[in-house]
């Protein structure tokens, strides 16, 4: 009877020691990559500093989506919206600057250059048209329209 107690003793140690052997050897799974996007632009880097509001399209010519991408961002082009497309080879030193490692990726930015609203990826028309409206007049969109990622003080 002493022995069957001695030897569950040390099935339950054995196991106990297994558990922790194997809690230190798991590997975490890979997290995923997450890919920065400007929160602050310097308007003197681009075209038409003066303009109250900057849509910047961060792009790549060898990059088919950022295409269609400049096509919705030039429809924004107005008095009151500059445009932009900085390609990553003609334009690499604005790339660097901003730490812009993906495309498409777009900017909506203020007078002061705070960037209100960013897609990283392709945005639909009516997502990235809906987020400068939303930028420049909050409570324009209806509720539950997606309109970018919101930066700053909206």
């Amino acid at each position: 009877m002493s022995r069957l107690i001695v030897l569950l003793v040390l099935a339950v140690a054995a196991a106990a020691v297994a558990a922790v052997v194997q809690r230190r050897t798991r590997r975490d799974p890979p997290t995923q990559g997450s890919w920065p996007v400007p929160g602050q632009l310097d308007r003197r880097d681009f075209e038409r500093p003066e303009a109250p509001w900057l849509v910047v399209l961060f792009s790549s010519s060898t990059c088919l989506s950022c295409r269609g991408v400049w096509q919705k961002v030039q429809a924004l082009a107005s008095d009151a919206v500059a445009v932009q497309d900085v390609e990553a080879v003609a334009d690499r030193s604005l790339h660097q600057r901003y730490g812009v490692e993906a495309v498409p990726c777009v900017v909506v930015a203020d007078a002061d250059g705070v960037v209100r609203a960013s897609f990283l990826g392709e945005p639909t028309a009516t997502d990235l048209w809906a987020a400068v409206a939303e930028v420049r007049s909050p409570g324009s969109t209806p509720p539950g329209c997606d309109h970018g990622e919101p930066r700053g003080r909206a």
